[in-house]
């Protein structure tokens, strides 16, 4: 799945693999779109996430959604994902998917708790040391990423409950 153009303004996460975080209360940027897109939150008003995208649950669509492949988790503003396996399977495969050489982006709304407590999960799974993941995501994406403890804590838990990939464990 290599791809000739990362993502516009994307980081390098430790082992080279690059992902795009941003809010997505901000304008898509110019150049290539991405192949894969992570969000935490709450998907548009009129859907809900399944295993195999989303859905609709009524007449009625409001709200931001990507023209492509897309996944969302359950993950409330200012704390942690409400599926703590759902939300680690799923950095899982956005990691590997970046990694394969894929270009991927993670956005919550305002681009820095959410979207920074992913990018510093998958800084752990680039092979950074966990103690120090967010404050690696700070230096490299975004100075106040990951915003509350729980959310620093929620990376020590992933961290210690490394999700499998590519058929082994991460860790």
């Amino acid at each position: 799945m290599t791809r000739d153009a990362t993502l516009t303004g994307a980081i390098r996460l430790p082992d080279g693999t690059p992902v795009r975080g941003r809010g997505r209360r901000e304008p898509v940027p110019d150049g290539p779109l991405p192949d894969h897109g992570l969000y935490p939150g709450r998907p548009p008003d009129g859907l809900r996430p399944t295993l195999f995208g989303l859905v609709p649950i009524g007449r009625r669509r409001t709200g931001w959604l990507p023209d492509w492949p897309s996944e969302w988790v359950d993950w409330p503003d200012f704390r942690t994902p409400r599926d703590d396996e759902r939300a680690a399977a799923a950095i899982a495969r956005a990691y590997v998917l970046a990694r394969d050489g894929g270009r991927v982006e993670v956005a919550c709304g305002g681009g820095v708790g959410r979207t920074g407590t992913a990018l510093s999960c998958m800084a752990v799974l680039a092979g950074h040391p966990p103690g120090d993941a967010v404050g690696w995501t700070r230096r490299n994406y975004r100075p106040r990423a990951v915003e509350t403890r729980g959310q620093r804590r929620w990376v020590a838990w992933f961290a210690a409950h490394l999700p499998r990939i590519d058929g082994r464990s991460s860790g």
